[in-house]
């Protein structure tokens, strides 16, 4: 059931045609935007503004505070609880991305599914390895799972620096307009990293294959509350080294909007030969 927070209901608007699909021809799209940020975060405000750009029909459902780090995880062992927030606003309690887009496709919107699920904007990258952890990489991935254009943004910044939104959304209209306009097989979706850099400054837009930080690993600092009991932080740690070139830590961070086609299958097809021959000379 769905909760009614609503505060004011808003009219709705006819939607904006303004993509188009190859061949010229004009789409309507229906938008759902989701993030991991949580309902609140400044990323999530930057894609309403950049997805109103592209159409007038945007609905949000987004986690109730920050998932970050969630990856594809769904809420199985607790309830799913729906705070409507305004017409076409909603937030999921404790729900985590990927309950967003289930929930927005079998619920919320299931008179009338989305048509481009967009996910972000991330505050921070998801490049190379992160993506395994990203809530916003899985978001767009669920949508492209049930066939839907779908395409994950994240804007990258320097650890206690400023967050440039400003470039992701001068820039995020005309990427999204482009990857429509791309046949993508059933499946496949994008993931889009702005650079951080001034959108003056950014050199163009690059296609890029997932990359490999230098090493990667989970910090625990350990701490002690006021009543002297332990708790722990978990960051991220990354040495890049130098970047492999064409890959997406390179580009993004050479100051390119990288966009990475990405798809579930995480099959290491290059090793299956030798695993045959391998498991065939095995005695039965």
């Amino acid at each position: 059931m769905i909760q009614d927070h609503r505060h004011a209901r808003q009219p709705g608007n006819p939607t904006r045609q303004r993509t188009v699909e190859p061949g010229g021809k004009s789409l309507k799209h229906r938008i759902l935007i989701a993030n991991d940020d949580g309902i609140h975060a400044p990323g999530l405000a930057v894609m309403e503004r950049i997805a109103r750009t592209l159409s007038d029909d945007v609905w949000v459902v987004a986690p109730d505070f920050e998932r970050s780090g969630a990856s594809r995880s769904i809420s199985l062992a607790e309830p799913i609880r729906i705070n409507r927030l305004t017409e076409k606003r909603y937030s999921l309690l404790r729900g985590t991305p990927t309950d967003c887009v289930v929930m927005a496709l079998n619920e919320i919107m299931k008179a009338a599914p989305p048509t481009l699920v967009l996910s972000g904007v991330n505050r921070g990258s998801n490049l190379a390895e992160d993506m395994t952890y990203s809530g916003t990489v899985a978001a767009a991935m669920e949508g492209a799972q049930h066939g839907i254009r779908a395409i994950a943004m994240s804007q990258v910044f320097e650890l206690g620096g400023e967050v440039r939104w400003r470039t992701a959304e001068a820039h995020a209209p005309r990427v999204i307009e482009s990857l429509l306009a791309l046949e993508s097989p059933p499946g496949v979706f994008h993931n889009v990293n702005f650079p951080d850099v001034e959108p003056g400054e950014v050199r163009g837009i690059r296609s890029a294959r997932q990359g490999r930080w230098g090493r990667i690993k989970l910090n625990v600092d350990v701490r002690t509350d006021a009543r002297q009991f332990p708790y722990s932080w978990l960051s991220f740690i990354h040495e890049a080294g130098a970047p492999e070139q064409g890959t997406d830590v390179e580009v993004a961070h050479g100051g390119w909007i990288s966009v990475t086609p990405l798809h579930a299958d995480i099959t290491w097809h290059a090793g299956l030969e030798a695993l045959e021959r391998h498991l065939g000379s095995i005695a039965t």
